[in-house]
């Protein structure tokens, strides 16, 4: 029998095609005789459209059309998920916008120039509305109402709670207002479609997405098109982070324009459009936490206010989803109340961002747990240490309503002390205060666990043995840098004994795969994997009835042969290699392949513990990464390498919401930064050392004990980062900063101290929230 190859540090098979420039993006491929697409956009957060003239534009040669909402003939669509039954959008804006960015107008020319420039001759009139942007002041009953179906603007709501005053006991009681900002998506390759016609006129769309399975129901769905008459690619795709889910508006017009105009068409979004299409995070917190003077937790009272943006952004809703389910962490909390309203804005939409709710829960109460030991005077590994939920207690059931399938969160926070040699670097913090040097050296401190595969879900997975003994893996997920095609190839090759240069993998293609959930909550290794694993164990069974048919031995005496193929235990001269196993297969009409789904019953929570180690100068406020210690564990381990190239994205990602990104509007809904020179997305140049480990806690979910990894490090390296920053200054009276922390706002909390306000208590929406709903039910989520 040949030795596993799962958990080993296997070199990425899909790497090659991507360094040699051999990617095929949906802007790189040829499309013969489309048109291109572009978007005039509203300028006004919030107005009534008057007029379009387009006149103009249309006699600009080049230019084939200029199409607006009535000219597509598409209603109200959900582009993801319904945040709210009454905030539908439309693929072009109808009478009214409702960003800064809301699609307009939709030209088509021979050229991409061409279409810009027409761009410039269309002249759109507004009547201009009262824009709702901020937050604070969303629900009050004298804000604009957006929508006459939605009262006071609220989106949706949720009310958790197990004691209405879970504060009560408290012998101490830390509070903390909270942002967690607004971020831009900002994938690699912006959002892009090419809409075609095959040779029988059906519909070929060539999309960058995340779900082309999902992407192709809902296409069909809002457009009535049989199932055989569309046909969903989608190539390589730069990165999605959650950007890349559901159907976009831009996605809608370009379909309906290419159907109505019967035209092949193709848009690419600039970065400018991508970085104001659609954001994510924008969650204010308002967090209370109580415990003993020795350091025990006593009660959480959270209640939050989650951004939707425009047209009910489902991204709005995580904050009553993942965040609140999320809430209680690693913790033994006896009492918790969580209250969470969702506000409609004339922002742009708010979608799903790498970890998609959990960062933000993880960020607040790593927050509060942080301030909780500083005001009490215990460490905070110590005062972590001592509210860990224990590895004993699992399946361990949440106030919040989650089943954490397993866990030993004190071996990964008791690891990453050890790696990160902390007690030396509280030593070296030491020094440097009672040297009163001005570089100040800060140590923070994460815990977190999150939910990946939410919700349990099935994928697909098919494995065939084709001519000359390889395999054709096709599988319902779909990558784009996550290093699918090696953990898949990876597990057939163990399954099969067929070398990883002989498998090949297929994905993204609605025609060749009949079925897939594709990439989304850190989900695929677990349910992708496991059924592409399922099959190849069963392609297995099939060919060892064939061998032992073949040497009239006993079944259970088949195995693996040491060179591939199989032998019989004992007496490996009796041997058959894939490429006979399949003659005889097609000569018995039973090919050797299997397709099925994989059925998991429950979500998995991975979990870890981060350190991040920073410096910070008073004089200037600037704050410099300096090392970052991460122990995640995401169950079992198929290929370490892999792991560590998702951790080393996540710590990256994490950092630049700690440290630099954040995009802003100004009282009017005008967008300040909607270019790379003024959002500051980060590279490899602010990147501190990273050191990554992995416990492996596995899953009873699944039969590869799997659990996501592909957000882990985004949720747990964000409060390590902010955590560190504060510490370096807590000896000077600051408590909180929010993110990002800039270096203004590090020297602006600092001239503050121990003065800079923290807290305010948030509006009685929290208090009206049953009161708001009681004729408009079907718009709240409510649970007691």
């Amino acid at each position: 029998m040949p030795g596993s190859i799962l958990g080993t540090m296997v070199t990425r098979v899909e790497d090659p095609h991507l360094l040699r420039g051999q990617a095929s993006y949906v802007d790189n491929l040829e499309h013969p005789g489309a048109l291109f697409c572009r978007f005039v956009r509203s300028t006004a957060a919030h107005a009534e459209i008057v007029s379009v003239e387009v006149s103009s534009a249309l006699e600009l040669p080049g230019v084939h059309s200029v199409l607006t909402y009535s000219d597509l003939g598409i209603g109200s669509f959900v582009p993801f998920f319904a945040l709210n039954q009454h905030l539908m959008r439309t693929a072009l804006a109808n009478k009214f916008v409702q960003y800064v960015g809301d699609p307009v107008a939709l030209i088509i020319a021979d050229s991409i120039s061409t279409a810009e420039d027409a761009a410039e001759l269309i002249e759109v009139t507004y009547r201009d509305l009262p824009p709702v942007i901020d937050k604070t002041t969303v629900f009050e009953p004298d804000t604009t109402q957006l929508n006459p179906n939605v009262t006071r603007n609220l989106a949706a709501s949720i009310i958790a709670e197990n004691s209405k005053d879970p504060l009560d006991d408290a012998e101490v009681v830390v509070r903390a207002k909270i942002q967690n900002q607004r971020m831009a998506v900002s994938p690699m390759e912006p959002n892009s479609i090419a809409v075609e016609f095959d040779q029988e006129h059906n519909l070929l769309i060539y999309v960058s997405t995340q779900m082309p399975h999902f992407f192709a129901n809902r296409v069909r769905s809002i457009f009535s098109i049989p199932e055989d008459k569309l046909h969903v690619i989608s190539p390589d795709v730069g990165g999605g982070f959650g950007g890349k889910a559901g159907v976009a508006a831009e996605h809608v017009a370009v379909i309906a324009a290419a159907i109505a105009l019967d035209k092949p068409l193709r848009w690419v979004e600039s970065r400018e459009e991508n970085l104001l299409s659609m954001q994510g995070r924008d969650q204010l917190q308002y967090v209370e936490l109580g415990l003993t003077k020795q350091g025990k937790i006593t009660g959480l009272r959270a209640r939050m206010i989650g951004d939707a943006g425009a047209y009910g952004g489902f991204g709005g809703g995580l904050v009553i989803g993942s965040t609140k389910s999320m809430a209680q962490g690693v913790y033994e909390i006896p009492k918790i109340s969580f209250r969470a309203a969702v506000a409609s804005t004339n922002t742009p939409p708010v979608g799903a961002l790498r970890g998609a709710g959990r960062p933000e829960a993880t960020a607040f109460l790593e927050r509060v747990i942080d301030m909780g030991a500083k005001t009490i005077g215990m460490d905070p590994i110590e005062f972590r240490r001592q509210n860990l939920i224990g590895k004993d207690k699992f399946p361990y059931q949440t106030l919040m309503g989650s089943q954490y399938d397993s866990g030993d969160y004190e071996l990964a926070l008791n690891r990453v002390a050890e790696i990160a040699h902390y007690e030396d670097l509280r030593i070296e913090q030491a020094r440097r205060i009672s040297a009163n040097e001005h570089v100040l050296l800060g140590i923070g401190v994460s815990c977190y666990v999150e939910v990946t595969a939410g919700g349990g879900s099935s994928e697909f997975g098919s494995v065939e043995i084709t001519e000359g003994g390889k395999a054709i893996i096709k599988v319902g997920t779909s990558g784009h840098g996550q290093g699918h095609a090696t953990t898949f190839s990876m597990l057939v090759s163990d399954a099969l004994g067929i070398p990883l240069e002989d498998i090949e993998f297929i994905q993204s293609d609605t025609k060749l795969v009949p079925r897939g959930g594709g990439t989304g909550g850190s989900r695929s290794l677990q349910l992708g994997g496991t059924a592409v694993k399922q099959a190849a164990l069963e392609v297995l069974e099939i060919a060892k009835t064939i061998a032992a048919d073949h040497f009239e031995a006993n079944r259970d005496d088949v195995q693996l042969g040491a060179d591939g193929g199989l032998e019989i235990a004992g007496s490996p001269s009796f041997s058959l290699s894939w490429v006979q196993l399949r003659e005889m297969a097609q000569k018995n009409a039973t090919p050797l392949v299997y397709n099925g789904d994989f059925n998991q019953s429950g979500a998995t929570f991975p979990f870890g513990a981060h350190i991040s180690v920073v410096e910070v100068d008073t004089e200037t406020g600037k704050v410099t990464p300096i090392s970052h210690f991460a122990v995640d564990d995401c169950g079992t381990v198929v290929n370490p390498l892999v792991v560590a190239g998702q951790q080393h994205g996540g710590i990256a990602q994490g950092i630049g919401q700690a440290l630099y990104e954040e995009f802003l509007f100004d009282e009017f809904g005008n967008p300040k930064n909607i270019s790379l020179g003024d959002y500051l997305v980060t590279s490899a140049a602010e990147m501190p050392n990273f050191v990554v480990e992995n416990t492996q806690t596995p899953s009873p979910l699944n039969p590869l004990g799997a659990k996501g990894i592909g957000e882990s490090a985004t949720v747990g390296s964000t409060p390590a980062v902010q955590n560190a920053v504060i510490d370096a200054l807590s000896h000077l009276g600051v408590l909180h900063i929010d993110m990002p922390m800039t270096p203004e706002r590090v020297w602006n909390a600092i001239v503050a101290g121990k003065d800079a306000k923290i807290w305010s208590e948030p509006s009685d929406v929290f208090e009206d929230l049953y009161s708001i709903f009681q004729t408009k039910s079907d718009a709240a989520e409510v649970d007691i």
